[in-house]
């Protein structure tokens, strides 16, 4: 019973925590940390079974590990090898050195030293990885440098998982053997899970998907991952390594995602404990008695890994920002930090009050993250002397430019230019705010207006004449960043209107209820093409498929039935038939049409237009009269709906 109680305690605090955490922005990694510092010995002393805890919570690290091999991908690897390696392995490697050796100074033995230095050396990728997709920063060069160098880090923690046991052997000598055995064993038992990757799970997840059981996926992946697991844990190695080996070997396979999808609940809620279990061994009383000490360490390890890392970008050939950003970025401590403290506990490598020092360390450090990440960028200007005027003429407007009742686009990537070209089209001026000076200085030269900066910026949004707008258009497809911008737009400008893209429909009310006036889902829309075009091939008449469409998006999206097609708001059957839609129709050697000319066909009298014709992978905009029509052919034509039923039905049955 009393175990019971316990592990309502756990949950209850870890419940609270997270809520609270989560309202403020934080991660959760801290919440769990603080539950536990709550309920542990050096708190409330709720927990007395601390040892149960921590056996069941290292499967947590076991799931971190697989979805951490399932994510590791060579192809990806290799096309970031240059920022990988030149940057991401030196900065392990010397950050490693430095902090080891000062840990000597400071009176640790090597063991010990060591993991100081590889728990200092790594930074947290669930944090940072998540705050550059939130702020929008991973698509800048600083972004993309933080994520090589943290791709190496999750590689190193591998063999650091590896090393810390071998630590503990009692002589150099035993230790070295040691060293030289677990290669000896990793390579065995790595090229043993390999082949068994390769060659049995593809057949044995064929096999169960056939089934179409969710349960029976759910249970095989588990199987595979604990199976591994023990398989290197009888070796002699990590739990951990064999997850990862597991994760890697699926990590190609068509079930990737699957995969991820299923074992994610586990993974999170046993790392939850994880980290619950960790800080129970925080005592708190050492970060009240030594707060010189924690502050003097927890300035002293960031700043050195703000230098390394600005040094060796700068090395590698990237900009001094750039480089200063992404030290500032990754200056933290990472969760695999916790997991090696954890680890090096166990063997009695890290003294207890050292271990302390350092959760207490990390816990301040990473609660720091999204402040740092917010910030790197004007820090890292301000630091480098780097004139933020550098890209000023790209944040203005040419002088000459006068626009009225013109439309501003948030976000200049694919979406973004494909409304811009349809603009240019009606004729229709606007103003494009974009993130990524390379695609803005690019636009700008071919004459397009465009800004260069955060659509957030009040400065940006009046250079771009917010008040003479008569629409805005987002297209982050981001929904937190895009929540950001509404708001911004509304307080500037509380009447214009404001049309945002999002991926699905889950933060439909969310984005509407910061201010946006229309939100289109992409995955509402893709099923509304997918379901026309299979409604078309199956005989429906246009007219049917266009009310159908209209009344799914009536429901959705209330002012916007015409924005798509160009359709009008009254959904009456002869409004219907007074539009002109485009059709495509690929001919077969038994229709009619084939072997005449377009002039034979005599489309103009029936006021049908013919846009484009594709002839041979050849397409031909407004095609000449005299070209005769071959098998295969797709002709583009546009016209009424009636119309354009007649000239199918004629272009194949001439009748």
């Amino acid at each position: 019973m009393g175990t019971y109680i316990e592990v309502v305690v756990i949950l209850a605090s870890a419940v609270c925590f997270v809520w609270l955490f989560r309202k403020l922005n934080m991660p959760a990694i801290l919440a769990y940390l603080v539950a536990g510092m709550l309920v542990g010995e050096h708190g409330l002393n709720f927990t007395h079974n601390k040892v149960d805890y921590e056996h069941f919570a290292e499967l947590g690290i076991v799931f971190l590990l697989f979805t951490l091999g399932l994510e590791f991908s060579l192809p990806k690897l290799m096309a970031m090898r240059r920022l990988v390696f030149a940057v991401g392995s030196a900065q392990v490697a010397i950050s490693m050195l430095l902090f080891t050796i000062i840990a000597m100074l400071l009176g640790q033995t090597f063991s010990s030293a060591l993991v100081i230095g590889g728990v200092l050396a790594l930074s947290s990728t669930a944090i940072v990885i998540r705050q550059l997709s939130e702020s929008g920063a991973m698509k800048r060069k600083s972004g993309q440098l933080s994520v090589a160098i943290l791709l190496f880090q999750d590689i190193a923690v591998v063999p650091l998982l590896i090393i810390i046991p071998l630590l503990a052997q009692p002589s150099e000598t035993s230790m070295i053997f040691a060293l030289a055995f677990a290669l000896i064993k990793g390579v065995f038992v790595v090229g043993l899970l390999l082949l068994v990757g390769k060659w049995v799970l593809p057949r044995i997840f064929n096999l169960i998907a056939q089934v179409r059981t969710d349960e029976l996926f759910v249970l095989t992946t588990l199987l595979v991952t604990l199976v591994a697991s023990s398989l290197t844990l009888w070796f002699g190695l990590s739990m951990a390594l064999g997850a990862f080996l597991a994760g890697m070997m699926l990590g190609e396979s068509q079930y990737k995602y699957q995969l991820e999808a299923d074992i994610r609940p586990y993974r999170d809620i046993l790392l939850g404990l994880f980290f619950v279990t960790v800080g129970m061994k925080f005592d708190v009383s050492y970060l009240l008695n030594n707060p010189i000490d924690i502050f003097v360490l927890l300035v002293s390890f960031m700043l050195c890994k703000v230098l390394i890392i600005h040094y060796l970008a700068k090395r590698a050939g990237e900009n001094a920002k750039d480089g200063l950003a992404s030290g500032i970025m990754l200056s933290q401590m990472g969760e695999f930090g916790f997991v090696l403290i954890a680890l090096a506990s166990q063997v009695n490598l890290v003294p207890v009050d050292v271990a302390s020092i350092l959760i207490g360390v990390g816990v301040i450090s990473m609660a720091m993250t999204p402040y740092l990440i917010e910030n790197a960028r004007s820090w890292a200007i301000t630091l480098t002397k780097e004139k933020k005027e550098s890209y000023s003429e790209l944040q203005e407007l040419p002088e000459q430019t006068e626009l009225q009742d013109h439309v501003i686009i948030c976000g200049f990537g694919r979406v973004g230019q494909t409304i811009s070209r349809f603009l240019k089209q009606e004729h229709m001026d606007f103003v494009a705010i974009d993130i990524d000076p390379l695609r803005t200085t690019k636009a700008r030269e071919a004459g397009e207006n465009i800004l260069f900066g955060s659509s957030r910026q009040s400065e940006l949004l009046h250079a771009a004449k917010l008040d003479k707008a008569k629409l805005v258009v987002i297209t982050f497809g981001e929904d937190k960043q895009s929540a950001d911008a509404i708001m911004r737009v509304r307080a500037l400008a509380p009447k214009v209107p404001i049309l945002v893209r999002t991926r699905n429909d889950d933060q439909l009310e969310m984005l509407k209820s910061s201010g946006a006036d229309e939100v289109v889902p992409e995955i509402l829309e893709g099923s509304l093409m997918l379901v026309s075009q299979v409604l078309s091939l199956s005989g429906v008449s246009f007219s049917r498929i266009i009310r159908l469409m209209q009344k799914e998006r009536k429901s959705h999206y209330n002012h916007m039935h015409g924005f798509f097609q160009g359709e009008q708001t009254d959904m009456s059957q002869n409004s219907i038939e007074q539009r002109e839609f485009a059709h495509g129709i690929t001919l077969t050697e038994n229709s009619f049409a084939v072997g005449k000319s377009i002039a034979e066909l005599n489309f103009s009298s029936k006021r049908i237009d013919i846009l484009t014709l594709r002839q041979e992978s050849e397409e031909i905009d407004l095609p000449d009269e005299n070209i005769i029509l071959k098998n295969q052919d797709t002709l583009v034509i546009r016209g009424k709906p009636r119309r354009v039923e007649w000239a199918e039905h004629f272009i194949h049955e001439g009748e």
